[in-house]
């Protein structure tokens, strides 16, 4: 039998169906008498509500908050000290706080019946000012979103690491201090299938049938029982075939709740599907991070210390389960990434303001912080006079170091930073590219390099969020794992797969474990019915969680089926062995098609003695240490920019990437192509503006701009492969890591080809706009 195991690149289960149409959606799904929903959404940032009219002939199909006091706001707790919590009402209740929050539902036959239903609902407001820029909204007279708050603040955080005095110490003795100001642009997930959810109440079973495009099917169906106020086991929600997530869906969204309580109320199947300028405007925002940071550095450019503020604009409310502090809170932790110096301090603000609630993005937190130190880690550099690369080498944790314990208490696992990036620089040829810039360009444009690295901490667990005292706390992951009486193996996990493959590398893993053919094993995934409670797909831990589960299970089942076919083969259990789908001993072997047939079919061949617990398991996993595994990249990028038209062209990107052991490389180079996609996107292309009054400036994809193909590089991928200590085979998380490094790598590429007109970018994505604004800034300065 060849390798399909741990390191093998299958081809994608998956993809047979998907590829030729037969994925189910949401939207594929059709009940009996099902109804469609539009919501009607605020067109106004903040204001009162005074009054909602609805015409008598449409009121039994139109629903507001009114109708709904028996359901509870979504709230997303958390024990931090200081943290202000914000309770979400399904529909609002009086005040509105975003544009296109939700007022009311119409229900209709068809979804264009249900829209024009919006229309004829009448609402008058008490329009109040808005708070559009998170820094202002600090301010002492900003207007307040949360009245009782006192101020537009979710959480403010403080830490301090290093000996007492050293910061101070670290000023006096340094040769290079850098200060600069960073800005990331509020940003769209933009998945292929927006939300949908779709709801039905079984009056056989009396339970909640909920069909959403869910990441976390279990924390849904938590968060529905809380808001609903019934019991868990009257919830079912099956997550079908996902188009994309990327943290977009790893959250309950007030539509969820509404969905659920109408199928309850109406004793009748609704469905509401999102349309992209819902997506747009409504409910898909994320990044909008601004740093303040000061670097001190010896004259090599060797980091002294750090002194950082950072601000993130978390929108109107705390999302469930994550809350509103999840990426303000993070980047005091993670911003010193893989650097290693002696003193450091970082202040942050989780902001309120009139947009709509932060969601967690793929890398969520990372790509701000990589954005912010590796571009303070250039600004060293061209002080010191010394090549980037050389710098950072002088300041990341070496490999025999590891495992390592950072600054702000970060436990590394494994890796070997200065490699990857002595290969990344080797791979770009800085050599070949200064020799390039000595000379113009035939075409005039001017050519730069850039690099950014970076770690990914992923598959924390409990030793981590229980910190946070939020909703979700992730323990044991479990598995199920059941021979059927054909032979195949049926494997039932609790996280889900929105694109990454997991049918295949969790088959893969199963393929490690017994020998079985990924053809012959079945993985069922998304249903709360029929998998073990997980938190489901987020932080890139479903290869080092679930994987581990299915490891476990499957060494569990294993030993049942050897101790069975051993008593066929009458043979000790010693003496045989499982593999290629089989037990094997001194007298022959049986395959697992004839012991499952016989466990469940044919007993009477059961020696008296067999155990009873079949051929069925269900196992729990926790990694050795929890804490997290790190895995890391380099990114080195060339690019050649168009002065007078202000446009960027990436010549060359490399990735070199250390994600440990890869269960499947292919899905991996699969997994950083996206990603990295994503990240040229953040770098050049997207941001959703706002104005004055909170109004969102881009409502469909003509005003917010997505990379497309002609804008992706061929990425040429190198990988590093350092097992982690801690978990089943050493794999780590890595499905965020390509979303992580570009906008950092590119713009300090772009800043290498300006240098020399004194242009410096601190700011994404960085348009024709914003590059041609900042040349003409230096070039009236310069006169």
């Amino acid at each position: 039998m060849t390798n399909q195991g741990v390191g093998a690149s299958v081809t994608r289960k998956e993809d047979y169906r998907l590829t030729r149409g037969r994925g189910r959606f949401v939207a594929d799904f059709r009940f009996d008498g099902q109804r469609e929903v539009a919501f009607l959404r605020s067109p106004v940032a903040h204001a009162r509500i005074t009054s909602i009219h609805v015409p008598d002939d449409i009121r039994s199909r139109v629903f507001t908050a009114e109708d709904m006091k028996d359901v509870a706001p979504i709230r997303a707790d958390s024990a931090l000290p200081g943290y202000k919590p914000s309770a979400q009402p399904p529909l609002a209740t009086g005040k509105i706080r975003q544009v296109g929050e939700l007022i009311a539902m119409c229900v209709a036959k068809t979804r264009a019946e249900a829209e024009d239903m919006t229309d004829r609902v009448m609402v008058e407001y008490d329009i109040l000012p808005a708070v559009s820029d998170m820094l202002k909204a600090r301010d002492a007279d900003a207007p307040r979103l949360h009245e009782e708050w006192g101020d537009n603040v979710f959480l403010e955080t403080f830490v301090e690491a290093g000996p007492e005095g050293d910061m101070a110490t670290a000023a006096g003795k340094a040769a290079i201090t850098v200060k600069r100001s960073f800005r990331t642009a509020r940003q769209c997930m933009a998945p292929i299938e927006g939300k949908g959810v779709a709801a039905n109440w079984d009056s056989r079973l009396e339970q909640l049938e909920v069909i959403s495009a869910s990441q976390m099917p279990h924390i849904v169906r938590t968060g529905l029982a809380d808001c609903l106020g019934i019991d868990h086991g009257r919830i079912r929600v099956m997550a079908p075939d996902v188009g994309g997530g990327f943290g977009y869906k790893g959250i309950l969204s007030p539509e969820e709740v509404c969905i659920a309580w109408l199928a309850i109320h109406l004793d009748q199947p609704v469905r509401w599907i999102e349309d992209r300028r819902e997506h747009l405007i409504a409910n898909a925002n994320c990044r909008e991070h601004a740093y303040e940071i000061t670097a001190h550095a010896d004259a090599n450019g060797r980091l002294l210390a750090l002194d950082a503020e950072a601000t993130v604009d978390a929108g109107a409310y705390s999302v469930y389960p994550f809350s509103a502090c999840l990426e303000a809170a993070q980047i005091a932790s993670i911003l010193p990434g893989p650097y290693d110096f002696d003193a450091y301090r970082c202040r942050t603000w989780s902001v309120a303001s009139n947009k709509p609630p932060i969601l967690p993005f793929r890398g969520v937190a990372r790509t701000g912080v990589c954005f912010a130190m590796e571009l303070i880690m250039d600004a060293i550099a061209r002080e010191a006079g010394r090549e980037p690369h050389e710098v950072r080498l002088d300041n990341l944790i070496p490999s025999d170091a590891m495992p390592f314990d950072n600054i702000t208490a970060k436990h590394f696992d494994s890796g070997d930073y200065p490699e990857c990036l002595r290969r990344a620089a080797d791979a770009i040829d800085v050599a070949a590219i200064r020799e390039r810039q000595k000379t113009v360009e035939p075409d005039g444009r001017r050519i730069g390099l850039g690099f950014s690295i970076f770690c990914e901490q992923a598959a924390h667990g409990t030793s981590v969020y229980a910190g946070w005292g939020i909703p979700m706390v992730p323990g044991f992951e479990q598995a199920g794992a059941r021979l059927t009486p054909d032979g195949v193996l049926e494997l039932r996990v609790g996280v889900h797969s929105h694109g990454q493959g997991l049918e295949t590398t969790l088959a893969q893993v199963a393929n490690e474990v017994l020998g079985i053919a990924p053809e012959n094993v079945r993985v069922i995934l998304g249903d709360t019915a029929v998998t073990p409670y997980s938190t489901g797909t987020w932080g890139s831990r479903c290869m080092v969680m679930a994987g581990g589960a299915v490891a476990t299970a499957c060494e569990e089942i294993g030993q049942r089926i050897a101790r069975i076919g051993a008593k066929l083969l009458q043979a000790d259990e010693s003496d045989v062995r499982v593999g290629d789908g089989c037990v094997s001993g001194p007298g022959g072997s049986i395959s697992f098609e004839e012991i499952g047939r016989t466990w469940y079919l044919k007993p009477q061949d059961l020696p008296d003695d067999v155990e009873p617990g079949g051929v069925e398991v269900t196992a729990g996993y926790k990694p050795e240490r929890d804490s997290g595994t790190f895995s890391y990249a380099a990114h080195a990028v060339v690019v050649a920019i168009d002065t007078d038209i202000g446009e960027i062209e990436i010549l060359d990107y490399v990735v070199v990437e250390d994600g440990g052991v890869l269960v499947n490389p292919m899905i991996v180079d699969g997994q950083v192509h996206g990603g990295a996609g994503q990240g040229i996107g953040t770098a050049l292309y997207e941001e959703m503006q706002y104005s004055h009054d909170g109004q969102p400036l881009a409502s469909s994809f003509a005003d917010y701009i997505l990379p497309g193909a002609t804008e992706i590089p061929n990425i040429r991928i190198d990988h590093m492969e350092t097992p982690s200590p801690y978990t089943t085979f050493g794999q780590k998380g890595i499905g965020e890591g390509g979303a992580i490094g570009p906008p950092a790598a590119i713009a300090n590429a772009v800043n290498d080809a300006l240098h020399s007109l004194g242009v410096e970018i601190n700011e994404i994505p960085i348009s024709p706009k914003r590059l041609l604004a900042a040349i003409g800034a230096a070039q009236g300065s310069a006169r």
